[in-house]
Parts: C-alpha cells; structure tokens; sequence
C-alpha cells in the first residue's frame, strides 16, 4: 500500500512499512491529547510565521506524519527545530489541536531517542554557548537573562545549561567580553532567504 503527499521540492511518498503506532508514544505528551481530531485544514499552517520563511516547514504536515506514524523521518530531519514555539499556530485550530505542543514532543522524543546530537542542537540555533576561555566572569549575562538560565561554574566562568536555554539571544547581545555564541536558527536564516528543511 502506498500514499502520496507531495511537500516543497521533496519527495513525499510514504511506504507502508514506514508506518508504526507513533501517534500513541506523543498523545500523554502535554497539549498533545487533541492530536487526532487534526482534519488537515491547514489554518495553522496559514497563521505560521515560519512556514512563510523556511522552506519544507508546514506544521499541518507534521501533525500529520505523527498521525501516519512516520516517527524516523521526523525525528532524524531538521524540521521540528525549525518552530519557533510562538504559539501562533494554537488560536486558530478549530479542533484545538496544539501544533507547537505536538511539536515539543518530537523534539524531546528526538533527544531521548539519540536522533539528534547537542552539537547538531548547537549548530541549529537552539542554545547559547559560552566560550570559556573569553569569559571575564562579570555576571552580566547571568544577571539580565530573563529566564535564569546562565549560572557561574566554581573555575569561575559562566555556564548556559542547553536544555534549559531559549536562544533569545540576550546574553549573546549583552556579554561585554563577546564571550557567549549563538549560532543563526532556522527561521532566522529563512527571514534571510537561506533556510530549506527536508
């Protein structure tokens, strides 16, 4: 048995043996409980400010691998990190499915499952880094993230713990000694014209 669907330039096709009970492993996940009512209407999609900058992202397409079972292919691609997690896509569901939920849970299924490395993660956009030999430890960035994330290690530098990090990007703005990197994300190098997903 074979089904079709065609996305931005890639090749779609799904094989029946690709198909496993994925959509079951996600459903307990947070916000994820209405995943199965998605009828494809594809408003999300329409309110996404992603999916107008980085080619291949649909969130509508997403929702529906999950429900197809095609748990490799997402969460070996680069996809689900392309969310920005703005949250846009969740007003405008008429079945209240939460298309940024669905979406945290791949990406923790994706860590947990080894599908994806911290420097794959790093290189993505997804954490600040602090580069140890720079840092002055003035506690700049410790003091003015507004998530409390970087903390001060006993050898006397700062520390961004990556899982915990939101990629704001206010340290990196703020760091006196440029100590702190933050590498471009998805949807940056879309809204530049060079971001394409598969």
């Amino acid at each position: 048995m074979r089904g079709t669907q065609t996305g931005r330039g890639s090749d779609m096709t799904v094989v029946a043996s690709e198909l496993k009970d994925f959509a079951k492993e996600i459903l307990p996940d947070e916000g994820c409980f209405t995943l199965s009512q998605c009828y494809a209407c594809g408003s999300c999609s329409s309110a996404c400010p992603v999916e107008k900058v980085v080619a291949g992202f649909d969130p509508r397409k997403i929702v529906h691998m999950v429900a197809l079972g095609l748990e490799e292919r997402l969460l070996s691609s680069d996809t689900i990190w392309a969310c920005s997690q703005c949250q846009s896509c969740v007003p405008v569901c008429p079945q209240n499915v939460r298309c940024s939920d669905v979406i945290k849970a791949l990406r923790h299924k994706a860590i947990e499952k080894g599908y994806v490395t911290r420097e794959r993660l790093y290189e993505l956009g997804m954490f600040a880094q602090v580069n140890e030999g720079k840092c002055i430890a003035c506690l700049t960035c410790v003091r003015l993230c507004p998530f409390e994330v970087p903390v001060m290690k006993p050898e006397g530098c700062a520390y961004i713990d990556s899982e915990r990090c939101k990629a704001c990007g206010v340290c990196v703005l703020e760091c006196p000694a440029q100590a702190i990197d933050l590498k471009p994300s998805l949807e940056l190098l879309g809204m530049k014209g060079g971001a394409d997903v598969q």
